[in-house]
């Protein structure tokens, strides 16, 4: 449990004076922040409120409705009607916000609860929504990494003027006493935060097998099942800091932004190789490179940032496969609307949702590549850029999503994964020609792609490599045993 929360003094004050000048007698929004367990403190950055919807409206309002009342007396009970405010909230709107707005968040930021700006009288009546309110964004926007079971709820009151912040648990039966008071503070949080950086590298080798036993048999319930694994591998990775071996259970002691290296063990995915052509119908290489930033109380452990990291690095692989599924859903559904959905050629579904187990070509897919948007202080947040979008996308991500202004400095955007033509590729690279044998014009056709004439020829020369391996063993024991018989002939 959190016991206290300390928000950014700058940034919370700059909030209730726009609330205070709004006009407005409710709002409700994400709040932005750190949790730490090492710690057991939390930290605000920034409370960002919730857009209308398509239809231009607000995500909560208020709803007056009459109370009858039997009002006894002397002479019998008399009916007096009164009017009850309640407090409406869109749930499912603020839930896709924070969906929406995690995926711009980097390592040590996460979607830590909701504030909401209504009187003192309003909030007491209201507990209910609000609590489930906060539960659907703890759906949206899970965070994983900390094992947290809370989110925070914090009440701005118009009058009297005053921040109140409560714990709220996220238990199935939720009600009015699912929140708990906790100590909330104004201080400096931004400029206190140490800034780690990570470039990872990494070429995953995953097997399809013939018969699915994956979660799903389409190309992305499959990476979604890779990227899972993976991150129990990233667990056991060895750390250096600016270079150096450090002790991660210690605090950083230097300021400035701290390079990140991870060191994977050498053939991590040696289990692959005890799987026969009789088990396996193809391979999916899944391979990139990451940029990763992450923010970390100057109090905290190293530990905990590399924890971070390492989130964030996952956390990334999951928003850019749901950002393409999104859009295969928008394709599908624009086919539908086309009066062609009965047709299931493969040319016609996209790729993310293709059936590798039916596959008999090889493919690619390209993820969208990360960039880096200045926000508060030194901090960064995140976007994605489809191959085939350009930087203007982000200006309205950052406005509607995160009420902040459009960067206007292409210069200041960091882009670490433009240099490569896609930062992450994900290629069936099949052998269906040993396990499944295919005909000559499909066998000639995925002889042009170049991909595939690497793999084959990589093939051919570590099978060459391994031969001669084998000649040269049997040669020196060969010549060792006739040296050991000329000795023993000669001393005779």
């Amino acid at each position: 449990m959190v016991k206290t929360v300390t928000g950014e003094e700058h940034r919370l004050n700059s909030v209730e004076d726009r609330l205070s000048h709004s006009g407005l007698k409710c709002q409700v929004g994400l709040v932005i922040g750190k949790i730490s367990t090492n710690l057991d403190k939390g930290f605000v950055f920034d409370l960002i409120p919730t857009p209308v919807n398509d239809a231009g409206e607000s995500a909560t309002w208020i709803v007056e409705s009459r109370d009858e009342s039997k009002k006894r007396g002397g002479g019998g009970g008399k009916k007096v009607d009164s009017t009850v405010s309640v407090l409406e909230v869109d749930k499912e709107w603020v839930a896709e916000h924070a969906r929406q707005v995690s995926r711009m968040l980097v390592g040590g930021m996460k979607v830590v609860g909701i504030y909401i700006w209504v009187n003192e009288n309003l909030f007491k009546n209201s507990t209910l929504v609000l609590c489930q309110t906060v539960k659907g964004v703890a759906d949206a926007a899970p965070i994983r990494d900390i094992g947290w079971d809370e989110r925070l709820l914090i009440h701005i009151s118009l009058s009297p003027r005053r921040w109140t912040c409560r714990n709220c648990s996220l238990s199935s039966n939720m009600t009015s006493s699912s929140l708990r008071p906790c100590d909330f503070k104004m201080g400096r949080v931004l400029s206190t935060l140490q800034k780690f950086k990570c470039i990872y590298n990494f070429d995953i080798r995953f097997p399809i097998f013939r018969e699915n036993i994956s979660s799903s048999g389409n190309f992305a319930g499959i990476l979604r099942d890779v990227i899972s694994s993976h991150a129990e591998e990233l667990k056991g990775v060895k750390p250096l800091i600016d270079g150096n071996l450090v002790n991660v259970d210690e605090p950083c002691a230097f300021d400035g932004l701290h390079e990140v290296e991870f060191l994977t063990p050498f053939m991590q995915h040696t289990p692959f190789q005890a799987y026969n052509e009789d088990e396996v119908v193809g391979i999916l290489v899944f391979s990139g490179s990451i940029c990763s930033f992450a923010y970390s109380n100057s109090k905290e452990p190293i530990s905990q940032a590399l924890a971070d990291i390492k989130g964030d690095i996952i956390s990334s692989l999951h928003s850019r496969l749901d950002i393409i599924c999104d859009e295969a859903d928008g394709q599908l559904e624009s086919v539908a609307d086309d009066g062609e959905s009965g047709n299931e050629n493969s040319t016609q579904t996209p790729t993310p949702l293709l059936q590798l187990q039916l596959l008999r070509k090889w493919c690619s897919l390209s993820f969208p590549r990360r960039v880096f948007v200045p926000w508060l202080g030194d901090t960064y947040i995140c976007d994605y850029i489809q191959p085939s979008e350009t930087l203007e996308v982000l200006n309205e991500h950052c406005v509607e999503l995160m009420s902040m202004e459009a960067p206007t400095d292409a210069s200041t955007i960091l882009e670490p994964e433009a240099e490569s033509t896609s930062s992450l590729t994900l290629s069936p690279n099949s052998f269906w020609e040993k396990a499944m044998p295919l005909s000559s014009e499909s066998g000639s056709s995925s002889l042009k792609n170049s991909n595939v004439d690497k793999s084959s020829a990589a093939g051919k020369h570590i099978q060459k490599s391994s031969n001669i391996s084998i000649v040269l063993a049997l040669l020196v024991l060969i010549l060792s045993v006739l040296a050991s018989v000329f000795l023993f002939a000669s001393r005779t």
